[in-house]
């Protein structure tokens, strides 16, 4: 059975974010939106010194032809922690690819910590996410992505994901990871790829040095589910499984232990993780 595309008309939508210090306090010193995606009120949940900001976007799902673009630049002194109120959902395509492109400036702090991305059967999707790091900048973010609607049964049979990711730190490059994953193709199923399992994430965090004691201890207390590599001045830590609520757990459990390490603060959960 052949079921109809939905009528829908692309949207072209772009958020550029600034954050800057001002005696002590990280402001939202500049914000500038063109179509459907927006940030809410700046939240200060553990005191001035880091601004909270939920991004959204008001359509609920990205379809073919869409064009998302995130810029967001941290100032020197600032702390911003950027997150999402809910699962991002990308729909069957009837030929267009629809993309989300992420380009973060860090002089200061800043932390992407969004929801699970859920790739639906048919959906062509790219997205792409540059972080450029500034000589004494610090850097914590994640993607979970899950593909198919695995609740309802959906498997991820026809269309594509494209994924690049770019770390650069005083245009140095620490990270460059690119990769396509065809619907039925034998990434899916072999052991060298997805080895069968339907959700997967990346965590990244970057810092000028990181304690030579860290990856070991993270190490002990990390589930089978979750991998970790120290590069020079990146660590990058995987997950692979079947729940997005496993691998939010599991990135959530690191980025407390992670933060105190690498933003000398202790962790203060954003109050939409419990709502």
């Amino acid at each position: 059975m052949r079921f109809a595309e939905p009528v829908t008309t692309p949207w072209k939508a772009q958020l550029d974010l600034q954050f800057a210090s001002v005696e002590g306090k990280t402001l939202l010193a500049g914000k500038r939106a063109e179509g459907p995606l927006a940030v809410q009120k700046a939240l200060y949940p553990e005191g001035d010194e880091v601004c909270h900001a939920i991004i959204v976007h008001p359509p609920g799902g990205i379809v073919g032809g869409d064009e998302l673009l995130l810029r967001a630049r941290a100032e020197i002194g600032s702390s911003a922690l950027l997150t999402t109120p809910g699962a991002g959902k990308w729909y069957r395509s009837a030929g267009p690819s629809a993309s989300q492109l992420l380009e973060f400036d860090v002089e200061g702090a800043l932390e992407w910590l969004p929801r699970e991305t859920i790739v639906f059967n048919g959906a062509r999707a790219t997205l792409g996410c540059e972080v450029r790091l500034g000589k004494s900048a610090r850097y914590i973010g994640w993607e979970i992505l899950c593909l198919g609607r695995t609740r309802s049964g959906e498997k991820f049979e026809s269309g594509s994901l494209r994924l690049e990711t770019v770390v650069t730190r005083e245009g140095r490059q620490l990270l460059l990871e690119r990769g396509q994953i065809n619907a039925g193709g034998r990434i899916l199923h072999s052991p060298a790829g997805l080895g069968g399992r339907t959700v997967f994430g990346t965590m990244l965090a970057a810092s000028p040095s990181f304690d030579a004691a860290l990856l070991p201890a993270l190490r002990q207390e990390m589930p089978g589910c979750i991998v970790a590599t120290l590069l020079p001045g990146l660590l990058v830590i995987r997950y692979l499984g079947d729940s997005t609520e496993q691998a939010f757990a599991a990135f959530s459990g690191i980025w407390h232990r992670l933060r105190p390490a690498v933003l000398s603060r202790r962790a203060i959960e954003p109050r939409l993780w419990r709502t």
